[in-house]
């Protein structure tokens, strides 16, 4: 019984979190880093498979990695899930330190470098269900959501969003 409550209230914390937090400014100069979040630099950043290599075997890892954003929560940015560029890699549920910050939602393709801690969690269904209406996905998409799966998960307490390839 205790297990269900802390599980819905981790839910209800993550659905109140994208709901409430600002969300930051959509015309930012795309030609220069953003920086959101601790300020950090690019300096001494992995990438994502290197990362990956680094932290199998372990728990958790605390690292700078460089990734690729794959998608954005469309609510308020409150998420992002980053990918490799080789197939068959599995993708990094990115979230922000104390929800201090969210990303802008139009960043999809983007490359990011993250600073914070990797770890794997068994995601909860209707955790998963929750993510995915964040994204838009449509009702049967959703309910097709029917089992917890372990993921691969980041808490990046810095973001730095690199500028769009080709602008100058």
């Amino acid at each position: 019984m205790v297990k269900r409550i802390f599980m819905f209230l981790a839910v209800i914390a993550v659905a109140t979190a994208c709901n409430n937090a600002p969300t930051p400014s959509e015309n930012m100069d795309p030609t220069e880093p953003l920086s959101f979040g601790d300020k950090i630099t690019q300096d001494g950043a992995i990438g994502y498979d290197d990362m990956l290599t680094q932290l199998a075997g372990k728990e958790e890892l605390n690292a700078k990695v460089t990734g690729k954003v794959e998608s954005v929560c469309q609510v308020k940015g409150c998420w992002i899930v980053v990918q490799s560029d080789q197939e068959g890699q599995p993708e990094m549920m990115v979230k922000f330190k104390d929800y201090g910050f969210f990303m802008p939602k139009d960043i999809a393709g983007r490359t990011v470098v993250m600073e914070g801690n990797a770890y794997k969690e068994v995601t909860p269904v209707d955790e998963l269900r929750h993510y995915a209406e964040d994204e838009g996905k449509s009702k049967e998409e959703i309910e097709a959501i029917t089992e917890p799966e372990e993921q691969l998960k980041f808490m990046a307490s810095g973001v730095l969003l690199m500028p769009k390839e080709g602008v100058n």
